[in-house]
């Protein structure tokens, strides 16, 4: 089965638009899959998104710990949303990856697809000497996960898959305004802290370089065979 993948940089969008286009390609492969076409086309959306909190099907809506009036006040959208996981932010600054594929082409199962990719993001910080890895309780890729006391989450990964074919995906902290984490409980934890580049690095990272970077392992980890729109 075909592993190409329709690439496209969405830019700087409003997770609603984001979100009602990720739903509008995800359909699309849904019923490519039904009528059992055998080149169906596939995807892989990277994006930055304006200020939001997105809780997702099984999420706590406590771990929202400010109003929605306030989340109104500050310009922060606010989604309740059909992904797994808790809530989580995404903002300015912070790479999204929105793959919707067919695990079924890739010949690999949810759990295998989710570690990969946390793969993806461990292989995009290592050239910037940042150590990203995997907690077996927790989704996502962190700094220093054995350490109770200063584990971090530099990435959140939330997903949903129907009939094989996925949507949602990955969020990688490049440049955030990490303060916007004060105002939830991140992925309904209230002992950890979260991280960015910047903040491990101590300065600005070049988001492009970022970006191009996670493309390059998207395509070894997964075996994309990529095609631009």
């Amino acid at each position: 089965m075909s592993r190409k993948v329709w690439f496209e940089e969405l830019g700087r969008i409003r997770y609603r638009e984001a979100w009602a286009y990720q739903e509008k390609l995800f359909d699309a492969v849904i019923r490519d899959k039904q009528d059992r076409r055998e080149e169906k086309d596939q995807y892989l959306l990277f994006c930055e998104h304006e200020h939001v909190f997105t809780i997702g099907k099984s999420g706590n809506r406590q771990n929202l710990l400010i109003t929605r009036q306030m989340c109104e006040n500050r310009q922060i959208d606010l989604h309740e949303i059909n992904r797994g996981g808790d809530i989580t932010y995404h903002g300015p600054g912070q790479l999204v990856a929105y793959p919707i594929i067919d695990l079924e082409a890739f010949a690999i199962g949810i759990k295998r697809y989710i570690s990969l990719l946390e793969d993806v993001v461990i292989e995009t910080l290592k050239p910037y000497g940042i150590r990203g890895e995997k907690d077996e309780k927790a989704m996502g890729v962190w700094i220093d996960a054995g350490n109770p006391s200063r584990a971090r989450k530099i990435c959140a990964i939330g997903v949903r898959a129907s009939r094989y074919v996925t949507m949602h995906g990955l969020a990688l902290n490049i440049n955030s305004d990490l303060s916007y984490f004060n105002f939830i409980n991140p992925c309904g934890f209230t002992d950890r802290g979260v991280t960015s580049m910047q903040k491990e690095l101590g300065q600005e990272v070049d988001f492009q370089e970022v970006s191009h970077g996670m493309r390059n392992a998207f395509r070894e980890l997964f075996a994309m065979e990529f095609a631009a729109r």
